[in-house]
Formats: structure tokens, sequence, C-alpha cells
């Protein structure tokens, strides 16, 4: 299988951001645009994306900013809720870690995580101090203690912004561009020019350099219901709750090599080439042998 993706060479905001680079509000603007664009084009198509964070936003060498990373996104039927709980907990939305059993969310939990993302990108720190080893109580006890507080420096307008990103109660959060297109700090902003990429970047990464670090990769632990990673685990652990043997295992594995063998053509490269060169000697084995012949009948002929 061939996977054919953008050529992306200006590294992902994590990277910049680990080099103490510090955006602009211009800068942050540009990007928080591009990207509730890219929500707004997912959430059509019926995709939460589950983990909206600098590491999965990746710039282009113009500047422009492109999600990727859909490994825990899900699909939701139109006015259905998410219960299953996935994401990174330092961008995941309040939400997300009520009681078990009234866990429900939507598509408003991707602009909490986008809130956090600008929020983080303007001050090089995230408003909450929560962390990926951070307890679910905690985190709870964070969201109903902890005020975010902004630096003076920002203006009014930001601030209103990300205060409504940043909302716990997902019924009074913006959670559509349609939101973000009635906001007046919004209001002027061309939609159409920057989804046809039209406005330059305020922030362009150095070209010619490779913009991240080989030997340093900050993988953040992901938290979800039913990892990928934890299948074999289950697996066993299902295997011998329903006590089963390792003949029983080996006979089952038996029969699926079995069924393979039938079903496909094992193809051996260097035998192929054997029988072919087998093939070719005996060609030449038959000819010599049919000359001899002739050459044979041919003396008996003359004499």
């Amino acid at each position: 299988m061939f996977m054919v993706v953008d050529l992306l060479l200006g590294g992902d905001l994590r990277y910049h951001l680990q080099q103490n680079m510090r955006f602009t509000e211009a800068s942050v603007k540009l990007f928080f645009c591009e990207l509730a664009l890219a929500l707004e084009y997912l959430q059509s198509k019926n995709i939460i994306h589950r983990d909206i964070k600098p590491d999965n936003i990746l710039l282009d060498e113009q500047g422009h900013v492109h999600l990727t990373d859909f490994n825990i996104a899900t699909l939701v039927t139109k006015g259905a809720k998410i219960t299953t709980v996935a994401g990174t907990k330092p961008y995941m939305a309040p939400e997300m870690f009520y009681p078990r059993g009234e866990i429900c969310y939507s598509f408003g939990v991707d602009w909490w995580s986008l809130g956090v993302t600008a929020y983080e990108l303007l001050r090089g720190r995230r408003p909450f101090h929560i962390h990926s080893s951070t307890a679910a109580p905690d985190i709870v006890h964070v969201f109903h203690t902890a005020t975010v507080t902004f630096p003076p420096a920002w203006s009014e307008d930001i601030i209103s912004l990300l205060n409504k990103l940043l909302e716990r109660n997902p019924e009074d959060r913006f959670s559509s561009l349609a939101d973000l297109k009635e906001f007046p700090y919004l209001s002027e902003v061309n939609w159409d020019a920057i989804l046809e990429k039209k406005v330059l970047p305020a922030f362009t990464p150095t070209k010619g350099r490779l913009n991240c670090d080989p030997t340093f990769e900050l993988e953040e632990m992901i938290l979800e219901s039913k990892p990928l990673h934890k299948k074999k685990k289950r697996l066993a652990k299902r295997v011998k709750e329903t006590s089963k043997s390792r003949s029983v295992m080996n006979g089952n594995l038996q029969k699926h090599l079995e069924s393979v063998e039938r079903d496909f053509i094992v193809f051996n490269r260097e035998k192929s080439k054997q029988d072919v060169n087998e093939n070719q000697k005996q060609v030449t084995l038959d000819q010599t042998k049919e000359e001899d012949e002739d050459g044979k009948n041919n003396n008996l002929q003359s004499l």
C-alpha cells in the first residue's frame, strides 16, 4: 500500500514552541482561522478529530497550517453524541472527564482544544496546569477551581475570543464557523481568501533546514478507551478467560495457514529463477541430442 501525502517542510508547531518561538497575535490569528476552516470541513463530514494540539499541526514552506494525525478521530451521526474517551489530557474538554456513564460530547471538544492550542502559541504554556500524568479527578478539580489568566499586553479582542473557546459549558462554547463569523474580532476576516491561501502568514519557517529535531520527539500520552497497542493484551485476556489451551490455538492457527495456502499462490522468486535456468539447460540438452542424432543419420546416409 502506498500513501501519498502533501510535502510539508515547515515542521510542526510543537517544534517551533520548543525553539522558544513566540508567535505574534497576527500569526496566531491566521493559524486560528485556517484551523477553524479545517474543523468546519471535518464537521461537514461528521468527523471529530479529538486530538487538536501543536504536535498535530504542520506548516508548509509558506507558513500555512495543516491539520494531521487522525489516529483517534471518530465519525458521529447527525444529532448523536460520543461517549468514548479519547484525546491528549492537557487539550481535552471538561465534558470528556464527566463521571462514567455521563460522558457525552460532540464537535465542541475540538474547538476547546483549538482554544488551548491558540493560548499556548501566544504564551508558550497552556492555560491549565494539566499534564498527561494528571489523574482525572484532579483534572476535574482544576476545571472547577482554576481561572484562566491573560497577560496585560494581550488585546481585549483575543482574550474575548479565547474565553468563548475555553468555555467549560459546551452549550455556551463557540463550536462552529458561524459562531466565529458573528464575533466582532473576526468580522472583517476574508474567509474565502484564507481558504485559498491568499493571506500571507506573518511567520515563515526557515527554508533550507530541517524544521524538526530527529533526536528528540515529544509524544504526550494519548488517552483512548480501546487503544490499538493494547489489543494484544485484550486478546490474551480473552483467551485466558475462555480457558483455551495452546493446542487449540495452534490448531486454529494451522487452519488459518491452510486456508491461506489454499486461497493464495505462494511465489518464490529464487525458485522461479532456478526453474527457468533448469528449463533452459534442458532445452539446450535436447537441442544437442537432436544435433548429434542428425549428425549420425547423415553419416549413415553417406556410407
